[in-house]
């Protein structure tokens, strides 16, 4: 009988180090896939919800993976609810992220009449969450004016497999009412939480390359105490 020549004690350690990254990498990623994923709002259209700066946690797991198959059935889940705040792939241009409040279901019929939205013909109280940064209405005879879907609108029936998203701030919203509505595969998951807030105006324009993104995070560094929102740190998103 044989024995096997020892495995230098460098050679294991490496071993050992490169398993453990491994390990890390994979549940990284499969959490970033399936659970749980971070996002920064760059705009004010969720406003006086969710505000420039904001950096949010997103729940990817509560409508289960995307595309059916065994996944679908495997984890838990349930259907997009009217009033969640979703994080979606925009229509127009997949690689970009949106972040709206999903206001119509596949089969509601959307009707907004000098700002109130109407769902099935009745009025929806969203008065709590609801944001006009302006008084003026605009009528939707206005042919030429781009605006003219944003206090007026519909009756539209939501397609089958699609929702209605729209932001809190209706004066200053680039959603549903103009490029249509979210088929469902583009859905991400749905905000739940604040984890960190941080007031720069800046920040609505993201750093762009190496350069840029070290920047911006020399500059969020700096600021970390003077310029963080403090009490919207861990705040529940509704």
């Amino acid at each position: 009988m044989t024995a096997e020549p020892a495995e230098p004690a460098n050679k294991s350690l490496l071993r050992e180090y490169l398993e453990a990254l491994l390990i890390a990498v994979v549940f990284a990623t499969f959490a970033r896939t399936y659970v749980v994923q971070a996002f920064k709002i760059p705009s004010g259209s969720m406003e006086q919800n969710l505000l420039i700066g904001d950096h949010i946690l997103v729940n990817k797991f509560i409508y289960g993976p995307n595309g059916g198959g065994f996944l679908r059935r495997l984890l838990p889940e349930r259907a997009v609810r009217r009033g969640d705040i979703v994080v979606f792939k925009f229509p127009q241009d997949p690689s970009r992220d949106f972040i709206k409040r999903c206001m119509g279901l596949p089969g509601d019929v959307i009707r907004i009449v000098d700002k109130v939205l109407f769902v099935n013909g009745k009025p929806v109280h969203d008065e709590s969450y609801t944001y006009h940064s302006e008084s003026v209405i605009y009528p939707r005879n206005l042919f030429f004016n781009p605006n003219r879907a944003r206090d007026n609108f519909g009756p539209y029936t939501v397609p089958a497999g699609s929702y209605f998203c729209m932001g809190d701030n209706r004066d200053n919203s680039n959603d549903s009412r103009f490029w249509g509505p979210v088929p469902e595969g583009y859905i991400k998951g749905r905000a739940f939480l604040v984890y960190w807030s941080f007031d720069n105006d800046s920040d609505s324009v993201p750093g762009q390359g190496v350069w840029g993104k070290l920047r911006e995070a020399l500059r969020a560094a700096m600021g970390f105490f003077t310029q963080t929102r403090w009490e919207r740190t861990f705040r529940i998103v509704s």
